[in-house]
């Protein structure tokens, strides 16, 4: 009693520290940790005391938890027999009327186990997770294709006074039940390589701890009925790969470790601060591989294929990869899943942890059926289990015609089969031995070290006087943060209206490769989205309220003077100063240029031409400028080669930070010039808050999941006026 008495107390204390952590930073500070090395080593308490409590208890008694959820195979039973274990089992035996089932005495087939086996004996066989699985992959794909769709938002018909126009960032608020970005919040790899490679706390390592402590019950749940990409392998190795058989390979050969060496050189690019989790992890893989192969679909048919960017080097790149992945069913079915998956390595060796586990009992007659239908060779040749590859699926159990196996807890030793009957010939270090260990980590070792160095060195060089410097989202941290946070996942990209931001090609070598630019030839940013923050899964790009977002700086607006059509006396042009007083901004006035004089000196009345002028203060680089004049100009009329107004980025062109207000900057600035040059007016935010509520840090999420300001007639939280004007589209792009 003493000892499950402390291991409880143990359990609570580390609950109640994990939650304090998730709440705020205050624990942290106090105990002077991180609050990422806080949650670590309180996950891992309540894993040990959790495990010591369960543990206490008599191990030769019945199951204490029994996770039985298969639909055993029809046999005849004993009077005192049930037909299923589980409690869902039982309770549709309850519900389910009694024409619809089957009968056991009989061992008719009733129309539910018809039903199922229509769609295959893995789906007789565990329809839970079958079903789970379909409803993740459908969620995936809302979420995706619809939650992240921006077109359907409509300008909003009236704005008070104070409001700053928000229907893209409303449309996005009302579609989500659940943030867009929730597969990628619970992929353990891309938040853990994250926060290695940047050094810094990632929000989403609270859920991915999360979806670690589930499947510390359900080993490996997250690949068993999660994960979408899984879902999908399921898919194509059911319609294509079955079908293709020649290039079948064994299921003992080198490449079965393939995944724990991935893990091992991802984790190691991260220490060097090169982040290459994105090329590999789970959900990356599969919402690049949506965003490149079906978006320009949906674009093209439901918007016009006028519309649809032109694809480079890179996405090429990355379809390659993401049909590469499915095509390794053509190996083994769920191959990927099985060898190479680093996401999957993460949960394996979190199975290690794992508090229940697959039993099989003396009853077992070796018919070898389990080993046939385990999709993720997690059965030894003694039918037994290898706990770091089994994933719960429980399809073996729904298959088993003697109800031998059962999913309990893992100290359960009641009525078991010898183990090693038949003989496995797998040794501790696991059946391809020691040599295949020490080779594999030498690779992963030497890959990882080999990969930073080379991406290193032919990467971004932000210090060289040549590196190129892309406008970035608005709220991107600094440049090196960002490459060592941004996972590559496209998902911005998707909730981008216009497709402003678009993947960048190798300018700054892999380091770059898939990370977000903005085209401002192609469209600007849209003054009533905030998209882009909201669904960025690791704070590359940070979410901001539209108030902040107003005044965040991407870049500043130069104009080309030897071909801005004014400057250079050819005639009139104001596209630039329309384009920035529609959006509200008003960062571009006009000055007289090339005004001839009489021989006294006075200006000649209708003489020379208004040439535009960007207020640095004001401009925020948003980049409509630039697509207004590269569209009249460069595309309809041919003057030019390229706009004559473009965004650069840079020292003094951005804000680029990691945490705090850009209106408190905003106003430091202002104050700032004018201290330097008395009696010049600059603009300054107005901003109904003290000093003190400004110089607080901007956090990475508010309230909602994704930071949005609630809609409505309320004025925002930092009083910033909306413009009395917005062309939503002014090139009639969304006709």
């Amino acid at each position: 009693m003493k000892r499950r008495g402390l291991s409880l107390a143990v359990a609570l204390l580390a609950t109640a520290t994990i939650l304090a952590v998730a709440e705020n930073d205050t624990l942290a500070i106090w105990s002077g940790v991180s609050p990422a090395l806080t949650i670590t080593v309180a996950g891992l308490l309540l894993a040990a005391a959790t495990l010591v409590f369960l543990t206490s208890f008599d191990r030769g008694s019945a199951a204490l938890i029994r996770l039985d959820w298969f639909s055993p195979t029809l046999r005849r039973l004993k009077p005192d027999q049930h037909a299923s274990h589980s409690l869902i089992g039982r309770l549709l035996r309850h519900l389910v009327p009694d024409a619809f089932q089957s009968d056991r005495m009989s061992k008719q087939r009733g129309v539910l186990r018809k039903t199922l086996r229509r769609f295959g004996l893995s789906w007789l066989a565990s329809p839970v997770r079958r079903i789970v699985q379909s409803i993740c992959l459908v969620t995936f794909v809302v979420l995706f294709f619809y939650v992240c769709w921006p077109y359907d938002a409509q300008p909003n018909e009236q704005l008070g006074a104070g409001q700053w126009p928000a229907h893209y960032s409303d449309n996005l608020a009302a579609k989500e039940i659940i943030p867009a970005e929730s597969f990628l919040m619970i992929d353990p790899l891309v938040s853990l390589s994250t926060a290695i490679a940047s050094r810094s706390w990632v929000w989403s390592l609270v859920s991915a701890a999360a979806i670690l402590a589930v499947c510390v019950l359900i080993p490996r749940g997250f690949c068993g009925y999660l994960c979408p990409l899984g879902t999908t392998i399921d898919l194509f190795d059911w319609a294509v790969g079955k079908r293709v058989t020649r290039f079948r390979v064994p299921g003992d050969g080198w490449w079965v470790h393939i995944k724990y060496y991935l893990l091992a050189g991802t984790l190691l690019c991260s220490l060097f601060g090169v982040l290459v989790s994105g090329f590999f992890s789970a959900i990356p893989v599969i919402t690049r591989g949506m965003l490149f192969l079906l978006d320009p679909i949906q674009s093209g048919m439901l918007r016009g294929w006028h519309l649809v960017p032109a694809i480079g080097v890179g996405q090429v790149l990355s379809i390659a990869m993401f049909i590469g992945v499915l095509s390794l069913g053509f190996m083994r079915p769920r191959f990927w899943c099985k060898y190479v998956c680093p996401s999957g390595a993460v949960f394996s060796l979190g199975n290690l942890f794992r508090i229940t586990e697959r039993k099989v009992e003396s009853s077992c007659i070796n018919c070898n059926k389990c080993v046939e239908i385990c999709p993720f060779d997690a059965i030894k040749p003694d039918f037994t289990t290898r706990t770091t590859d089994c994933t719960l699926c429980q399809s073996c159990g729904g298959v088993c015609p003697t109800h031998a196996i059962k999913f309990v807890e893992r100290w359960n030793v009641v009525e078991l089969k010898v183990e090693n009957d038949p003989p496995t010939h797998e040794t501790a270090l696991g059946r391809r031995g020691f040599l295949s260990l020490a080779g594999g980590t030498a690779a992963a070792v030497a890959g990882g070290a080999g990969v930073s160095m080379v991406t290193k060195t032919f990467g971004a060089n932000l210090n060289a006087s040549d590196a190129f410097l892309p406008v970035r989202p608005p709220g991107s941290v600094p440049e090196q943060e960002f490459l060592e946070m941004c996972i590559r996942c496209g998902e911005c990209f998707k909730a981008c209206p216009n497709n402003v931001l678009q993947p960048e090609g190798f300018q700054q070598g892999l380091e770059g490769l898939w990370s977000p630019l903005v085209n401002a030839d192609w469209a600007g940013c849209e003054s009533s989205c905030n998209a882009c923050g909201q669904v960025c899964p690791t704070g590359a790009i940070r979410a901001l309220p539209l108030a902040e977002k107003k005044v965040a700086r991407m870049g500043l607006a130069i104009v080309n003077e030897s071909t801005c059509l004014p400057f250079a006396g050819a005639e009139e042009c104001d596209l630039c100063v329309q384009e920035c007083n529609a959006a509200g901004y008003h960062a571009i006035e006009f000055k007289r240029v090339g005004t001839e004089v009489d021989d006294n000196g006075v200006p000649i009345e209708g003489t020379g031409y208004s040439a535009p002028v960007v207020l640095a203060d004001k401009c925020v680089g948003c980049g409509l400028c630039q697509t207004r004049c590269h569209a009249i100009n460069v595309k309809e009329r041919g003057l030019w080669g390229e706009s004559a107004i473009i965004i650069e980025a840079g020292q003094g062109n951005e804000d680029r930070m990691m945490s705090g207000s850009y209106i408190a900057l905003r106003e430091q600035e202002a104050r700032r010039r004018t201290r330097s040059e008395p009696g010049v007016e600059y603009f300054v935010p107005e901003v109904d808050s003290d000093p003190a509520a400004l110089s607080a840090p901007v956090p990475l999420e508010d309230e909602s999941p994704f930071g949005v300001e609630p809609s409505g007639g309320d004025e925002s939280p930092f009083g910033v006026p909306a413009s009395e004007t917005i062309d939503e589209d002014p090139f009639g792009t969304l006709d």
